[in-house]
């Protein structure tokens, strides 16, 4: 889905896009809607009879959509089942991929979230035999020549959020991303300790979704231990190990092959880059720091940077968003780390369907060499990376921070940059990846439970069952 982004810069308007979006479905509508009509009559003599629900052996929920007046008017053809919202909205669906996706208890387990239904057994020419727009969904009954009689239900709010015809159109994601540059210092997003590790888990909710929203959230009034430290991170999920280890402490003493274990100064990168899969939260806990002074930490939105560098630089934007860079770590006797593939994957990573940056990989120090880069490229490349790293250095872009004991810093390593300056003295910092997929999985579910827009259709509530509608499945 797409995503809506405030800046402090501002980014092109999207309505131009969506009013064109608007004109071309108006106009397909136009021809759709005389047709629909016209096959309502013909229809009629397998649509007229509501499908029991002893025939769906399960209780549809039928309390109407909000967002909705009247029930939705259905037809039916060879190939799709149409259904018309209002006379501006409408939505088509072919008869296979109804099938495919029935979510009954024989075709889609309650429990495990699976697919039951086989696939490879519908037949291609499959067509509903009986429909019926109730108030809560549309009910349709199945039968041919090759399979048994069958029973389905789709709720009108799940038709609705997985329409493809006509494309969807451009949506919000829940929690809108803030993108920032140097006045996020003026109020950065925090929340306490406290709040965190609070049964009910509302101040854990809280804590995830401001670090996707802002990329990152100060966590105050943290003992400062190793180990209220550690229970802090797993409150996420549980830990992600790598060549540091699991829970990782450190000072400038080179016990890992890493410049991070060295007290020189760090330029704005992200972490693990010569990983397939990056890790996704970091979090970072300075436990004491004595004996000198530095060491302040830098922090830069890589999607606020991007968003510049579109603006400002298409053609260097697009290298960054094509062009893979080779990465590795090899700081360890006993282990060498590459990606896979070895050429890497791009600065800048995007959806392929919605368009959005998802990702930002950049660690200039842990890049391989750009043997890969055909001769015409290669000086185009290098224009590229350096307006990315003006842009990346600039005094608008850096947030610098420095961090005390009894704070902890969490970030998206899929979108901010850290970094910090040099520093001299003996200086402890604690800390632990989390998997991208764990923290996503947590905020997902956390959210189903706080956000009431995300409270999905349960079609077996009032049984206590689980839920089978969400609308990720």
């Amino acid at each position: 889905m797409a995503q809506k982004l405030h800046t402090q810069g501002g980014l092109p308007s999207r309505a131009a896009s969506v009013r064109s979006l608007s004109t071309r479905l108006t106009l397909r509508h136009n021809d759709f809607s005389g047709s629909i009509q016209r096959r309502l009559n013909a229809s009629s003599a397998t649509a007229s009879q509501p499908v029991s629900y002893d025939q769906l052996g399960f209780v549809p929920d039928v309390t109407s959509n909000p967002e909705q007046n009247n029930t939705p008017i259905v037809s039916i053809d060879d190939k799709k089942v149409s259904v018309l919202w209002s006379p501006q909205d409408w939505s088509r669906f072919h008869h296979m991929w109804l099938r495919d996706h029935c979510r009954c208890p024989s075709c889609f387990h309650p429990v495990t979230k699976q697919r039951l239904v086989d696939t490879f057994q519908i037949p291609r020419d499959i067509k509903p035999t009986n429909l019926h727009a109730s108030t809560g969904g549309l009910e349709i009954i199945w039968s041919s020549p090759s399979t048994e009689h069958h029973s389905s239900f789709y709720p009108w709010s799940w038709l609705r959020e997985h329409t493809y015809d006509p494309p969807q159109r451009l949506k919000h994601q829940a929690n809108e991303r803030v993108l920032w540059g140097t006045k996020i210092a003026r109020s950065p997003p925090t929340i306490t300790f406290e709040e965190a590790i609070a049964k009910g888990d509302a101040g854990l909710y809280k804590w995830l979704s401001t670090i996707d929203r802002f990329g990152f959230c100060f966590v105050s009034g943290v003992p400062p231990t190793a180990e209220a430290t550690e229970r802090l991170c797993e409150r996420i999920g549980f830990i992600r190990e790598t060549q540091y280890g699991k829970f990782w402490e450190f000072t400038a003493d080179l016990a890992k092959g890493d410049t991070a274990y060295t007290n020189m100064a760090l330029g704005a990168h992200t972490d693990t880059t010569y990983f397939t899969d990056p890790c996704g939260v970091q979090l970072f806990h300075l436990l004491s720091h004595t004996d000198g002074s530095g060491g302040t930490t830098l922090l830069v939105d890589g999607f606020y940077v991007a968003s510049l560098l579109k603006e400002l630089h298409p053609d260097h934007h697009d290298i960054l968003s094509r062009v893979p860079i080779p990465a590795h770590a090899s700081g360890e006797l006993t282990a060498l780390y590459r990606p896979s593939p070895t050429s890497g994957y791009p600065t800048l990573q995007y959806d392929v369907i919605t368009k959005e940056l998802i990702q930002v990989r950049w660690n200039n120090d842990d890049r391989s060499v750009m043997s890969h880069l055909s001769p015409e490229v290669v000086e185009k490349w290098y224009d590229a990376i350096r307006a990315w790293h003006t842009l990346l250095v600039s005094p608008d872009s850096e947030y610098w921070v420095q961090l005390v004991p009894g704070t902890v810093l969490s970030i998206n390593n899929h979108r901010v940059l850290h970094g910090r300056s040099k520093f001299d003295g003996k200086r402890r910092v604690c800390g632990a990846y989390i998997g991208m997929d764990e923290y996503r999985s947590r905020l997902a579910v956390l959210r189903r439970k706080f956000d009431p827009r995300f409270q999905d259709f349960d079609v077996q509530a009032a049984q206590g069952g689980p839920n089978v509608w969400n609308s990720v499945l």
